[in-house]
Parts: structure tokens; C-alpha cells; sequence
């Protein structure tokens, strides 16, 4: 625990301007970030007696190392910037709103040439328009299936709209009427981009319009006793009329705007959001925040504003946003969402009528969402902290193990040998901090060669991140940090100074690419409490041994057995046995699957990637268009190598010397070895001689076989 006098400020260093600022602990990784109106006054009410402190920010200030801010010009920059800074950093002490779930949109690809209605999730794209978000996917599917009897647009993917075109013969929705079926051209694309924007129209809320269009045809239809024809516009009218009770109206005069209800205690706090789009609520989401500081209604509003429109611009931010309280000071806020949006945003608390009642039941949603979160939490804690304690005490170690890192060795039959890496913190996965190996120190089926190179590998890296910060202990430096440190380069050869190097051949997964400011969290600088490897004995001395050679002897390692699924300690004879019923048995189970979930999806993309690669790929200054046409022509590899350089010139673009290059790259390569199904022994040939591959999900191609002998040869 530090003490934040040692790292106060001076008196007169902290300017009295704007600003945003930011509190890093002893590794230089940053835990809070704030902005302030005045640093001077704001960093100071933090260095005060500690007992006057709320208690997470006494927390805070004493898991703290340093401090450190910088100045900006108006408080809209302090806003952006303080939000540009926690998603890159992601602080654990700043409000989080946990969002269990990416809410699906209803979306319209207008950046095609065939717009085609879609569910979709994640970040938004350009040229694609939005409705929602949706609680549910399926609601979505509901009123699309009910909208395409009057606007029949594109729902297919791309492949089997292709596969259309190429047959001539449209899917069944195209059959049955939902589909204008613009694959085999029963529509222009200049007519179906109408139809499409008739769709946004109607669900952008302007609904009377085709309403009444459709009544005035129902009633001529019926005059001139076209009674077919009439039928089906009346089940037209059913139908969208049938969509739009699916939303009622809620506000009148066609309303845009977002309704945020607070709910809250002196620890946790829940935010819902009510989208009303056209006076009818199109979407509601919501989020539940720890309470990591003392924090106002209207900061947490503010920080929930952040959230919502941080990444959106334009009609993605309504026009009217209505809260229950407003942030201090406001004006920067409002001025914020109106530079996002381009147009001006009233931020305001409803005060009568419609919008005050529809605020009255966000606000119930609100309440609700808390009370059921707390009850799941309450048991979710309690289980976590007894599974973190169970397995301290079965380990013998000093405290809970607060993170945890898994590792494990995946191949198939010895080839593409790989490791990951997962990282479990407080109990919970931390899927950012995941990491993959490429096994590279030697070739062949060895896990526990494999194991001890990953540890190395892992720890080498942590090591050089405290020798760049200037982490050592008292008194040691880079060349009294222990046997092994730095003896070794990733290529094998020891460093002609000594100085540690970095082995960089781990892959980053699930986060940005390793970047070299500090205060990041996607790096190798912050170590486990304990090193958990999936195996016995064998892995556990070689884990164990990696870190005795890199003088790393305050981190505790332990193996899981899959067999009986026992506990493995360094240098025991006898395993710990943890009873079946254990909460800590169960979450070393959960770290380890994870571990062996992810290193068999590495495993299974680099297996991929080798079956798909071509002898084609080693010819120099052969790109991917120019490779195409030559297998295009010739019709596969096996006949290309057969064929002559004059026959290689034929092909439109290859002349005589690029045929020279690919004619003995190919000579040069050994055709590739045929897959055989090991139930029959059969040797598995396409027609034409090449081994045939099977596929046990799209661009994953296997060696044949069942599946359940496919999996025994996997590790």
C-alpha cells in the first residue's frame, strides 16, 4: 500500500486550467482516469487525510504510484479526451458499465449495390443505416418477415445471392414473394435501391405515407373488381399495420430522443436507455456499474452519455436526450453531442406530460435491472472468492490468487506445435490479455520441452519490462537478475552484451498490437500470483524449472491432470486432491478448458493456413491475381507443374521469365504428401491425382477421416 504522500504533487506544480489526469500504480499501468475544470482544485481534494476519503477512492489513491496530467484548452477537449483514454487504457478504477451482450440492429446495407436487410452486431460500419438496437435477434427477424410482404428486399448473403446468378434460379423467398429477387434481374438495381429506401423510410417512422398510398390502391383495385389484387394489398395493410403495433406510440409528433433512467446504492448503480425513434420505442438496452469512486447521479450520467456516443455521429444521436439529472457542468456535455451529432442536441430532465411518464417506467426498468443483478452478484462473488480462498489454501500460498495464468501445448500428431495463454483475474476471464505461442525452439511432439519454452518465453518478457521501467529490487540490476535472464535471443544465440531480450514472436490476440508507451495493459509486465499448465509432473518441473533459470521465485505453479483431474505441486511426489464438489477444483477446471479451447483454435487456423498454402506462394513477385490465372488455365497445380514454359507464357500476363521462376519453384517444391482415412486406409485422390481434403467448418480443411478419430489425432 503506498502512501499518496510520496507521490503528491509539489505546491504551484499542477496548473489551475482544464484538463484530464491520470493515476498509475507501481508497474506504470494506469488505474483511474478523470478530467477536472481546474486540475489544481480536483488533484487536491485526492491528497487529503485518508480517513475523509470515500473508501474506493482511498483505494484508489493508495494503489497509486504517480500521478501525472495534461492541460487542454476547453473543457469539450478534457470530455473527449478523458473518454479517448479509458477506452484505450481501460482503468480499473473508472465506472465500467458491464453490457453482457452486443445488442443486434436491424441494418440495411445501402454501401451495396443490392442493399440487403440484415441483423447486425458490433460497431457500426459507413454507408450501412441502423434501426434499434433490439432486445432480442428474433424480434427483428418478426417484423422483417412481416415488412417483406410490401418491400420485398434482399435478406441473402452474398454467397447465395452469387450462386443464384449463376443458376438462374432465385431462393424461395424469391418463389414465394419476398424477395424481388434482384439475382436473376427480375428487378433493376436502380429500383430495388427505391424499395430499399422505402423500407428505411417506413422504419425511420414515416409510416402514414405507404399506409394511406396503400389504401387509396386497395380501393381503386377493388372499383376496377380486381378482387385478387385488392385481397393482397388489404393483407399488405395487415401486415404493416401488425409491425407497428409492435411499437406503440409513446410520444407524439414523431419524437427522436433518448430516455436514461439511473438506479443506484451506495455500491453499485444501473442505467437503462429507451430508444424512441418516430414517437415509438425501437430499442432498450441497459448496463450495471461498480460504484469504484464517490460519484454523483449526474457524473454517472455523463459517464453513461460517453458510452452511448462516443463512437456515433449524425442521426445516431438524437436530437432530444432526456435524464434524470444532469452532469456538472453541463454545457460541455451538450456541446460535446452536438459536435457529434452536427446538429443541435437538447439535454434536458423531462419535467411533465408524456416524457415525464415514460421516464417513470425507464426508471422502474432501471430499478428492476439492479435488484436482478444483485441477486446473481451476491452469488457470483460469493462463489469466486470461495473457489479464490479453497485454492489458496490447498496450495499453501500467502493470499488468493487474484490472477491466474493457464498455459497449454496443442498439436496434431506433432505438427504445428502452438501454446496459449489465458489470463483469469478475480475469478473472470480477461480476454485482452490472452496470448498465443508459436513453438519454435525445436521441431517434433515434445510438451514438455514445449512448456518450458512458453514459460521462458512469458517471463523473459515480464523481466524485460521491469528492467525498461526500472523495476528491480533493491539493490539488483539486469545482470544480477538471475540465471537465464537474457541468455538467450529468440533466434537461439545468446546477446553479445547480456542485456535481456525480448523474445517477439508471441502473437497478441483479442486486443491491438504490443505498443511500447506506458500504461497499456495488452503487454507481458504484470505477473500471476500463480502459473497454472494443463498436464502432470513432467509439465509442472519444466514450468518450474523456466522460472528457477530466469531467478523468478515469487510466483507458485501448480499442474492440472485431466486424467483424475489432480493437483500437481513442484517437487511433490503425491498429488493434491481437491474434493469433486470443490468451487476451487471447478474454477482451476473452467482456466484450464479456457487454456485448451483457445489453443486448439490457434492450432486449428494455423492447420488451415498450411493445407491451403500452394507452392505458388514461394514464387517471388507472383501476386494473388496473376497465381489465380494460372490455375484458372491449367486447372490445378499437378497440371501446371507438368506443363512446359512456352505453355506458361500462354497464360495472359506471365511472361517468359516469371514462367522460368514459377517452372522451377515448382520443380523445386515436393508435392504434397496424400491424405489417407485412417479408418479404411484408403489413399483419398480428387480427380485429377491431388489428395483430397475434407472440411469440418468453412476454410478449416482436415486430413480425412471420421470426426471422432479426426479429434484423437489432435492434442
Amino acid at each position: 500500500m503506498a502512501d499518496p504522500s510520496s507521490y503528491r504533487p509539489r505546491p504551484g506544480e499542477i496548473p489551475d486550467s482544464p484538463g484530464v489526469y491520470r493515476f498509475r500504480d507501481e508497474h506504470r499501468r494506469v488505474i483511474y482516469v478523470g478530467k477536472a475544470k481546474s486540475l489544481r482544485q480536483r488533484l487536491a481534494n485526492y491528497f487529503q487525510d485518508l480517513a475523509n476519503l470515500h473508501p474506493r477512492t482511498r483505494t484508489m489513491v493508495t494503489t497509486a504510484a504517480s500521478v501525472e496530467w495534461t492541460v487542454v484548452s476547453t473543457e469539450v477537449e478534457a470530455l473527449q479526451l478523458e473518454y479517448s483514454w479509458i477506452k484505450e487504457f481501460d482503468p480499473r478504477f473508472n465506472v465500467k458499465y458491464r453490457d453482457d451482450k452486443s445488442y443486434p440492429y436491424l441494418a440495411v446495407t445501402m454501401n451495396e449495390e443490392f442493399p440487403r436487410v440484415q441483423v447486425m452486431r458490433g460497431h457500426k460500419k459507413k454507408g450501412v443505416r441502423y434501426f434499434g438496437p433490439y432486445g432480442h435477434a428474433w424480434a427483428i427477424r418478426d417484423t422483417v418477415d412481416l415488412l417483406l410482404r410490401v418491400f420485398p428486399v434482399r435478406t441473402c448473403s452474398a454467397g447465395v445471392f452469387k450462386n443464384a446468378a449463376r443458376t438462374g434460379r432465385p431462393c424461395l423467398l424469391g418463389y414465394i414473394g419476398k424477395c424481388s429477387a434482384p439475382c436473376v434481374e427480375r428487378i433493376s438495381p436502380e429500383d430495388h435501391r427505391e424499395l430499399a429506401e422505402e423500407f428505411c423510410d417506413f422504419m425511420a417512422g414515416r409510416t402514414g405515407t405507404y399506409l394511406r398510398r396503400l389504401e387509396r390502391q386497395m380501393a381503386d383495385a377493388a372499383e376496377e373488381m380486381e378482387y385478387e389484387r385488392a385481397a393482397r394489398l388489404r393483407d399488405d395493410i395487415g401486415a404493416l399495420k401488425k409491425a407497428m403495433e409492435k411499437s406503440a406510440v409513446v410520444l407524439a409528433d414523431a419524437t427522436d430522443a433518448d430516455l436514461i433512467a439511473v438506479a443506484e446504492d451506495e455500491l453499485e448503480a444501473a442505467v437503462q436507455i429507451f430508444h424512441v425513434r418516430g414517437g415509438r420505442v425501437r430499442g432498450q438496452r441497459g448496463w450495471v456499474t461498480d460504484k469504484v469512486e464517490e460519484i454523483t447521479t449526474g457524473a454517472l450520467v455523463e459517464h453513461a452519455l460517453q458510452q452511448l456516443y462516443g463512437e456515433e455521429t449524425g442521426d445516431a444521436v438524437p436530437k432530444e436526450v432526456l435524464v434524470p439529472a444532469l452532469p456538472d457542468p453541463v454545457e460541455p456535455v451538450q456541446q460535446w453531442l452536438t459536435e457529434r451529432r452536427g446538429s443541435g442536441v437538447s439535454l434536458r430532465i423531462p419535467q411533465r406530460g408524456d416524457k415525464k411518464a415514460l421516464m417513470a417506467t425507464v426508471e422502474r426498468n432501471a430499478q428492476q435491472a439492479l435488484v436482478l443483478h444483485k441477486t446473481k452478484r451476491a452469488s457470483d462473488l460469493t462463489t469466486r472468492s470461495r473457489a479464490l480462498e479453497e485454492i489458496a489454501e490447498a496450495l499453501d500460498l500467502d493470499s488468493a490468487p487474484l490472477r491466474v495464468e493457464c498455459y497449454d501445448i496443442s498439436h496434431l500428431q506433432g505438427d504445428d506445435v502452438v501454446a496459449s495463454m489465458v489470463v483469469f483475474e478475480d475469478g473472470l476471464a480477461r480476454k485482452s490479455e490472452y496470448r498465443r505461442f508459436q513453438i519454435k525452439g525445436f521441431a517434433g511432439q515434445d510438451d514438455v520441452r514445449s512448456m518450458h519454452e512458453v514459460i521462458t518465453r512469458r517471463f523473459r518478457r515480464y523481466l524485460a519490462e521491469k528492467e525498461r521501467t526500472g523495476e528491480w529490487a533493491d539493490g539488483q540490476d539486469a545482470d544480477t537478475a538471475g540465471p537465464g535472464v537474457g541468455d538467450v535471443a529468440s533466434d537461439g544465440r545468446p546477446p553479445a552484451d547480456g542485456r535481456v531480450v525480448p523474445d517477439d514472436g508471441e502473437a497478441l490476440v483479442d486486443g491491438p498490437a504490443l505498443k511500447d508507451d506506458d500504461g497499456r495493459p495488452k503487454r507481458f509486465a504484470y505477473p500471476p500470483q500463480l502459473v497454472v499448465v494443463d498436464g502432470g509432473q513432467p509439465q509442472v518441473a519444466a514450468a518450474q524449472r523456466a522460472l528457477d533459470e530466469l531467478g523468478i521465485d515469487d510466483i507458485a505453479v501448480c499442474g492440472l491432470a485431466k486424467r483424475l483431474e489432480e493437483v500437481w505441486l513442484p517437487g511433490d511426489d503425491d498429488p493434491v486432491v481437491l474434493p469433486r464438489t470443490s468451487e476451487g477444483l471447478y474454477l482451476l477446471q473452467r482456466v484450464r478448458d479456457e487454456a485448451h479451447r483457445f489453443a486448439i483454435t490457434y492450432q486449428r487456423v494455423k492447420r488451415a493456413k498450411r493445407f491451403r498454402s500452394s507452392p505458388l506462394d514461394d514464387v517471388p513477385g507472383l501476386g494473388e491475381t496473376r497465381k489465380q490465372a494460372l490455375i484458372k488455365h491449367f486447372g490445378s497445380v499437378k497440371k501446371l507443374r507438368a506443363a512446359t514454359i512456352d505453355q506458361i507464357c500462354e497464360v495472359p500476363g506471365i511472361g517468359r521469365k516469371t514462367a522460368e521462376t514459377v517452372a522451377v519453384a515448382l520443380a523445386r517444391a515436393t508435392p504434397a504428401a496424400p491424405a489417407v482415412n485412417t479408418a479404411t486406409g484408403e489413399i483419398m485422390e480428387d480427380e485429377d491425382g491431388a489428395p483430397e481434403t475434407t472440411t469440418d467448418a468453412p476454410g478449416e480443411p482436415v486430413t480425412a477421416g471420421t470426426p471422432d478419430e479426426r479429434r484423437g489425432q489432435e492434442r
